[in-house]
């Protein structure tokens, strides 16, 4: 017979990188999940600074940036008083269960990692971001997965809601939190924690469109980083620039299809009807039974008027907040008083089991 797991308190953690105009695919794929999450969870929203420097950034952009993801949390109905929200540099234990996690493996583990290098060199994110030049990228672009997990862990939190293209690195944290526990287990046990100090966390894979493509190529996830503002909507876009996006949007000649199984070979296709079904909270199948055997010609102009109806009121209130930087700045210092109260209470736990002297 099993042992019984350990309970932990349920409680997600998620985070934003503070790099570039946000976008639909950050909105549709994260911020909007992030929302609905916090009326069921203990919820703690975070924007990921240190990520962010694993490749140059302005110093000047980057402080802009940060103000502007925390703006896009609140425009989006995250609520900073009743859930945390806090950037991710303020908060020192999550570099510092970071390093913990690059050190406590066995001999002959590259780096001294916890996470095995073949592990760290097939993380999508490392091979798209370091592309053929991985020999100059830098150490914490290689390992960054690891402080990922401690973001995750240092809260103990239970579910991430995740793309499905970061399942991968949420399969690390859970690899990462098994092996600490493993390792440790003897004194995880003598200190009162049970069989496991770490949860295992869950991902969280809501809704039709978790996968946001360019609107240039439906091959290609829609990023910031995309060299044409035309593969994406941004949320400070207007009106007009969303419409126009819309309708150059790359289609097919073809008539949207009566069947979901039919948008499987149609990536252009399938992107648009899921932008569609995630803004208007019904599934693919609706939106075909809607405008099935039309023309794109239909579709777009009834896909731009729902991303203007969704996204002006967001775009409005980011603005609004974005010229407010005392407040934003005030919602980050508190949250990250609230978050560094709990992140603390891990690492003095963390540092008993793995044997430090402390205060």
């Amino acid at each position: 017979m099993d042992a019984p797991k350990p309970a932990f308190k349920e409680k997600v953690f998620s985070g934003v990188q503070p790099t570039g105009n946000l976008h639909l695919g950050n909105y549709l794929g994260a911020i909007v999940k992030f929302v609905e999450l916090q009326k069921t969870h203990d919820c703690i929203y975070c924007v990921v600074d240190l990520h962010a420097i694993t490749v140059w950034q302005e110093p000047e952009e980057l402080t802009k940036a940060i103000r502007e993801v925390t703006a896009a949390f609140i425009a989006c109905g995250i609520d900073p008083k009743q859930h945390i929200v806090f950037n991710q540099s303020q908060v020192a234990e999550h570099a510092e269960l970071a390093w913990v996690f690059n050190c406590v493996a066995r001999l002959g583990w590259v780096f001294n990692c916890v996470a095995r290098l073949g592990w760290l060199n097939r993380m999508t994110q490392f091979k798209e971001k370091a592309g053929k030049d991985r020999e100059n990228a830098s150490v914490g672009l290689f390992a960054y997965p690891n402080l990922m997990a401690a973001d995750i862990l240092v809260y103990r939190a239970t579910h991430v809601p995740v793309g499905e293209d970061q399942k991968q690195h949420l399969e690390l944290s859970r690899d990462i939190a098994q092996k600490f526990n493993n390792d440790y287990g003897a004194s995880i046990r003598a200190r009162g924690f049970g069989d496991a100090f770490f949860p295992q966390p869950e991902p969280l894979i809501q809704g039709p469109a978790t996968r946001v493509m360019s609107l240039r190529d439906g091959a290609k996830k829609m990023s910031k980083s995309d060299p044409s503002d035309q593969s994406r909507i941004n949320l400070t876009d207007d009106p007009d620039a969303i419409a126009l996006k819309i309708r150059r949007a790359k289609t097919d000649p073809e008539p949207l299809p009566h069947d979901e199984k039919a948008l499987e070979a149609r990536p252009e296709a399938d992107n648009l009807v899921g932008i569609y079904a995630a803004l208007a909270g019904i599934t693919k199948a609706q939106v075909l039974n809607q405008f099935g055997g039309g023309q794109f010609s239909a579709f777009k102009p009834a896909l731009s008027d729902l991303l203007v109806a969704k996204l002006s009121p967001v775009t409005a209130e980011m603005r609004r907040l974005k010229d407010d930087t005392a407040y934003i700045d005030s919602v980050l210092a508190d949250g990250s008083a609230r978050a560094q109260a709990l992140a603390a209470e891990t690492m003095k736990a963390v540092k008993d089991i793995v044997g430090f002297v402390r205060r």
